[in-house]
This record gives C-alpha cells, sequence and structure tokens, in this order.
C-alpha cells in the first residue's frame, strides 16, 4: 500500500517560489448563472487548462493533491454545494489519478435567504500537473443576479455530465464485506448492475475524512462487478467504517455510476 502522505509530499516538490512562473497554466472564473425557481442560485466554477495540464476530482487518488474550496459567503447566502461531473482517469509512473484535463465547469448551487442579488466570493487550493504537479491557488467573485432565470448553457451541460445515479444505472444490489488487514480493513463491494465494457475502474470513499482509502481492485465476476481497497485511518489508529455511507463511482465504462451506500 502506497502511504498517502508520502504521495502527496512527493507531488508537492516545487516550492510556492516555483510556482509563481506556474501563473499563466491555469485560468479561473465564476459564472455568474441563474436563479432557480426554488430560490436557490445555480452558479459555477470554470477552470481553462493550458494544454497538457490536468487538475483533480473531489477524491484524486494516491498521485493527485484533493481541492479545497473556501467560500467567503455575502449576506444573504448560506451554503454551496460543487456538482462534480464524470473526471477522467490517469494513469502515470505506476500512479493512479482522477481529474480533469483541458478545461471544467463545476456547478454551484448556492443556497440563499434573500430573494435580492448576491455576491459569492471564493479561495480554492487545488494541484495542476503536467511534468510536475505542484499546489495552486486561485480566487473568484461574482455578484449572483436576481432577475436572471434563463440557464447557462455551460452550466447545464456540466450539470448533464454528472455521474448516473445508481437506479438510473440499472444497479439492483450493492453489498459490502469488512474485513481486516495488517494496517487497518479491506473493503469488498460486489454490485449488481448491467454488463459494461471491462474497462471499468472504481473509487471509493467514505464519511470520514481522516479514512485513506487505496487505489481499488476492480474485475468483473459473472454479472456482479467487485471493487476491492485496502482503507486506513491517517493517525494509524482503529477506526468504524459506515457501510450506509460508503461512495463508490464507476467509471470508464458505458457510462460513469454513482453509488451512494452498500445495501448490505
Amino acid at each position: 500500500m502506497k502511504h498517502p502522505i508520502l504521495a502527496l509530499a512527493c507531488l508537492a516538490l516545487p516550492t510556492l517560489a516555483s510556482a509563481e512562473s506556474y501563473e499563466n497554466v491555469i485560468r479561473a472564473t465564476l459564472q455568474p448563472g441563474w436563479r432557480m425557481a426554488d430560490g436557490s442560485h445555480m452558479a459555477a466554477l470554470h477552470l481553462e487548462l493550458a494544454p497538457g495540464w490536468k487538475t483533480y476530482w473531489r477524491a484524486p487518488g494516491d498521485a493527485g493533491i484533493p481541492p479545497q474550496f473556501r467560500w467567503k459567503r455575502a449576506k444573504g447566502t448560506k451554503s454551496v454545494r460543487i456538482h462534480w461531473p464524470a473526471p477522467e482517469v490517469f494513469h502515470q509512473s505506476g500512479m493512479r489519478s482522477v481529474g480533469y484535463s483541458g478545461s471544467v465547469t463545476l456547478p454551484l448551487r448556492v443556497q440563499l435567504n434573500t430573494t435580492g442579488d448576491s455576491r459569492l466570493k471564493g479561495v480554492i487550493d487545488i494541484g495542476i500537473c503536467k511534468e510536475v504537479c505542484l499546489p495552486h491557488r486561485v480566487r473568484v467573485e461574482a455578484v449572483l443576479p436576481a432577475a436572471n432565470t434563463n440557464p447557462t448553457p455551460s452550466i447545464a451541460a456540466a450539470l448533464a455530465d454528472e455521474p448516473y445515479a445508481a437506479e438510473e444505472a440499472g444497479v439492483s444490489n450493492v453489498s459490502c464485506s469488512v474485513s481486516p488487514a495488517s494496517n487497518g480493513l479491506t473493503l469488498t463491494a460486489q454490485i449488481a448492475m448491467p454488463k459494461g465494457t471491462g474497462r471499468e475502474e472504481t473509487v471509493i470513499e467514505t464519511a470520514n475524512p481522516e479514512v485513506w482509502v487505496g487505489e481499488p481492485k476492480t474485475w468483473w465476476d459473472g454479472n456482479r462487478l467487485m471493487a476491492e481497497a485496502q482503507m486506513a485511518h491517517m493517525n494509524g489508529g482503529a477506526f468504524a467504517l459506515d457501510r450506509s455511507r460508503v461512495r463508490i463511482t464507476v467509471l470508464g465504462g458505458s457510462m460513469p455510476v454513482d453509488i451512494r451506500g452498500c445495501d448490505s
């Protein structure tokens, strides 16, 4: 098992001073979007990357840097929820990462307690990678106009690119078993779903951010997609796993699938 802290430390070798020469690699904008019928507002963070560069998904893998979002909400803004379009899987130097290349639009559902205009500011720490990988900080700001109720096509397209829900993809059952491992636990998931391409890969997440999840092994056993991953607590201690809050994303098949919780 690769040690997660060591993997991230290796990726972040460039110093913050050296990162200054990479300012033109990425351009971030906050798209103002539109006011929805329920009173919330749909905006988006748009990231444009230079050719050959990529950034990372919410669960970036051992070879990625997890994004961190800090929203400075103005009066009238209660919360911000990020919608994640289906990412790509990258393999490089024997390690796997999950993210986006070229450009990506991340829709933001903003809950409001005002009927008028609001303002949203964000400080986002992300990883960007080509031959080198390094942390990078972007700042964005936009007014969220109450008068605009017409959907923005690019944001609507990004919402349509989210993984399918389990029931939409024909997942009929998800069974998860847990067994002890030398330094944590091993989770084995059996997913009953329509047979795919044979190129499926999975990402497994838990509800506890202090639990590290290794790269899963993924294979087909008849009509069941199997996914097995090692888990360890960051402090090396014992931990409990709530299987009802395990999240499994299936990528690389005929359709991306977002599975929330194990049935058993």
